[in-house]
């Protein structure tokens, strides 16, 4: 298996095939867990087309967009125009298989549904979860192995527990870790979205 599909020419042209490739509305669960939370500094990681990035934007949230793909990130940046959210959405090219990390530099971290295979994707959770601030949070969405690989691609296989993935954490750091798997419906009928929410310690 040709590690491409988790590089920038893969996913510039999956981006640049279509005007939307996602739905362009947030994805359900960050809706879910961080309605009500105080904004701040958000890093949305693995950005795509920006629905997230916007909506974070839209409740008052600093957000910082990453994504290995130019194309993508030029639809993120025009979604943010168009919503009048410009001055707050600030995106970045990141090749997250080589991302060193920020220690400490962010109120919210939320990832959802990485596409980047084991090793990687432990040492890149735990890189984010040393990127979020004292008090702030952690949010990780991934596809569960309950349900058959998703996409139309022949990825390697990303999904995990979010037992698992809590695992892959270090609690000392956290002042609470929560797992949930929790059903929705998506163009594939129902599936299993695999969630690790947690708060850093406050010092």
């Amino acid at each position: 298996m040709s590690q491409d599909v988790f590089g920038e020419e893969f996913w510039d042209e999956r981006y640049g095939a279509d005007d939307r490739v996602w739905s362009g509305r947030p994805n359900p669960q960050l809706v879910d867990r961080v309605t009500g939370v105080t904004p701040g500094r958000a890093l949305d990681v693995g950005a795509g087309e920006g629905a997230d990035a916007v909506w974070l934007a839209r409740r008052g949230w600093d957000v910082t967009a990453f994504d290995v793909s130019r194309v993508a990130l030029d639809k993120v940046r025009a979604h943010a125009v168009d919503a009048g959210v410009a001055d707050r959405v600030t995106c970045h090219r990141v090749d997250l298989a080589t991302w060193i990390g920020e220690p400490a530099a962010y109120d919210l971290v939320s990832a959802q549904f990485m596409y980047l295979d084991q090793p990687g994707l432990t040492t890149l959770y735990r890189q984010l979860g040393a990127a979020v601030a004292p008090g702030g949070r952690l949010l990780l969405v991934g596809h569960h192995p309950v349900d058959e690989r998703h996409g139309s691609h022949d990825f390697p296989d990303v999904r995990w527990t979010p037992e698992d993935a809590a695992a892959w954490l270090d609690a000392d750091d956290w002042a609470s870790i929560d797992t949930a798997t929790v059903q929705r419906q998506g163009h594939l009928g129902t599936m299993h979205d695999g969630i690790v929410e947690a708060v850093k310690r406050s010092g």
